[in-house]
């Protein structure tokens, strides 16, 4: 489903992309391991997949390497929820905020994907109502919540906090067994 990035070629802009996209500083390494990306992308089919791809190299770069099914379906979630909030909370002149953050413990490892829209009157129907077997004459369209709710472990909405708008959410818990790297193994100094 994704491809390992073809127009980073060499390790050292590898390196150097990965220092562009910092780990959370804040993150306590002994018992809890947290992984956090954000950043605006603007409400364009070029801008969910943008949030796809710099998606895709986060969870690399965090220990969730590309061709493993975790990876697959995490990307798969980021860019269903990235392409709804193109089609389906696109307000002109806004962009879409999106978030990944990874959560480690001794208990379980989840990753979680937020997409923020400035379109409130457009709301997704609540977990409970999306229908997991549609019927066989169904649209071709409009199966995007079906797959996060296939792939994703929990997932739901709720408005925005801070102004017209909603969040949706979906989380992914990670088979045991997923080691995520220190923060330090990423971070170059010099660059």
């Amino acid at each position: 489903m994704t491809s390992k990035p073809t127009d980073i070629p060499s390790p050292t802009q590898r390196i150097a992309l990965r220092h562009h996209l910092i780990d959370n500083p804040g993150a306590s390494a002994a018992a809890t391991a947290q992984r956090t990306f954000e950043m605006r992308f603007t409400s364009t089919p070029r801008g969910a997949r943008l949030a796809r791809r710099l998606a895709a190299v986060r969870l690399d770069a965090w220990g969730i390497p590309y061709g493993t099914d975790a990876h697959e379906a995490i990307v798969l979630i980021v860019a269903e929820l990235t392409a709804n909030a193109v089609v389906h909370g696109h307000v002109p002149g806004r962009d879409f905020h999106f978030r990944l953050h990874l959560h480690a413990d001794a208990r379980s490892t989840t990753v979680r994907a937020e997409v923020t829209d400035t379109r409130a009157e457009r709301v997704p129907p609540r977990p409970g109502a999306v229908v997991l077997d549609p019927a066989p004459d169904a649209a071709e369209s409009g199966r995007g919540l079906l797959l996060v709710a296939g792939l994703a472990t929990r997932w739901d909405w709720h408005p925005r906090p801070d102004g017209p708008g909603k969040t949706i959410w979906a989380e992914y818990a990670l088979d045991d067994g997923v080691s995520i790297p220190e923060p330090a193994q990423f971070r170059q100094t010099g660059l």
